[in-house]
């Protein structure tokens, strides 16, 4: 079965649990899961049915509803340091926002971020998302790098560049400019800059120097809020000043939330007069994507996250077996339910070991496409995600999938000069 993904995609017929099926009819285990949304797999039996209890009493208002309620309550239960919460439409907007709120509420305007970790489409967020080589400049001063052509300069002088898990210099650089930051948004794993779990001496370092600075922390939990019951923060020790929230809280539909201290959450408080920052959306809280994913977040208790834990684990460590028996310059990353391989030998510590030259960056297509033509589709460059449909069979399937790669690839990896 030959699959052109490039420049002809697959168009997708319907979704039945952890599966795809295609107009041509074939069958896919989805490890993209619209991009790490669909915790619960496709066509959810709760989530069709609150959406269509939901859709027969009406689609949207201009009004709140009670189940908006429920789903903050939700929340707010949960996550830790979340006392309020705003909805939104998208992760980008509850990053926007949750942005908008740190100047807001500190009176000042440039923010610091992770270089290479995506935070959505918001031009202050986008800066060194896809920093390269030729233009990632000193290890110690990070440059701000353009992500499209015509980003106006002003917005790059506006932001100060980290290093994920450079505790050194994220201190150094915080301390710095710490008197204009009115915030540092930190994703705990990024996925786009390697999927990589943070030292704990780093998530110190920037908790800390935020703290004698008056430099609120955000926490871009986004993909990650999936890695636990309470979400990416609690487990890695980051204590956030907000929250940013999305995917898997909207059980498949569009949504976003900001979350945060009740004292920080107040500049959106219009009760009394005009509010610090305004916020709204024609669609914010919209009644479907709401219902939607108050079943599917009731629906991940602890239960099914240990599970997908468990088959996290198997297909992280039979990966990593196939690799360790072939010896080949590969690795494996992530956490809970998410994965990622990399064409490296020893796991990367930051964006910067992560990037992957030309011969690098053609093996992992190589991979996604034979991943595709055995029947699974594996995100390029981004992490794969396992949801609550899937089996242990499909777990021992995805490992034995790659380990046919290695197998019949053994001739370019022997020939490959990988970092080993």
């Amino acid at each position: 079965m030959t699959i052109e993904r490039n420049p002809v995609p697959l168009y997708i017929e319907r979704g039945m649990g952890s599966y795809l099926f295609d107009v041509d009819g074939r069958r896919f285990l989805d490890l993209n899961g619209n991009f790490t949304t669909l915790i619960h797999g496709h066509a959810f039996a709760p989530v069709v049915a609150a959406l269509t209890h939901q859709l027969q009493r009406g689609s949207c208002f201009a009004n709140p509803t009670e189940s908006e309620i429920e789903l903050a309550g939700l929340l707010c239960g949960r996550i830790p340091q979340v006392d309020r919460v705003r909805f939104v439409n998208t992760g980008t907007e509850a990053v926007l926002f949750a942005i908008k709120a740190a100047r807001a509420f500190t009176g000042r305007s440039k923010i610091a971020k992770l270089e290479g970790s995506y935070h959505g489409a918001y031009d202050w967020a986008e800066v060194s998302l896809a920093a390269t080589p030729d233009s990632w400049g000193d290890p110690t001063a990070p440059n701000s790098t353009a992500f499209y052509r015509g980003m106006p300069a002003s917005v790059l002088n506006e932001v100060v560049v980290l290093r994920f898990n450079d505790a050194e210099g994220a201190r150094q650089l915080l301390s710095l400019h710490g008197h204009t930051l009115s915030a540092v948004i930190v994703d705990p794993m990024p996925s786009r800059g390697g999927l990589i779990a943070p030292k704990p001496e780093f998530i110190a370092a920037v908790q800390e120097t935020a703290r004698k600075n008056g430099i609120l922390v955000i926490a871009d939990e986004v993909l990650n809020l999936r890695q636990g019951f309470r979400g990416a923060s609690a487990r890695y020790g980051l204590v956030p000043d907000l929250v940013t929230m999305g995917k898997i809280i909207g059980g498949g539909l569009p949504i976003g939330a900001i979350g945060g201290r009740e004292d920080v959450m107040k500049v959106f408080d219009a009760s009394a007069g005009p509010p610090l920052l305004p916020q709204g959306g024609t669609f914010s809280a919209n009644p479907l994507s709401i219902v939607a994913g108050l079943a599917a977040m009731r629906h991940l208790d602890h239960a099914a996250l240990e599970r997908l834990e468990t088959f996290g684990n198997i297909i992280r460590d039979g990966i990593s077996r196939a690799i360790s028996h072939r010896r080949a310059p590969l690795c494996v990353t992530g956490a809970a339910s998410l994965f990622r391989v990399h064409p490296m030998a020893q796991p990367p510590n930051e964006y910067r070991e992560a990037y992957p030259g030309p011969p690098a960056a053609a093996l992992m297509k190589q991979l996604t496409h034979f991943f595709a033509e055995n029947g699974i589709i594996l995100p390029y460059g981004a992490a794969a995600s396992i949801s609550t449909p899937m089996t242990r069979t499909d777990a021992h399937f995805i490992v034995d999938v790659f380990a046919g790669f290695l197998d019949s690839h053994q001739d370019i990896l022997d020939r490959m000069e990988l970092r080993r």
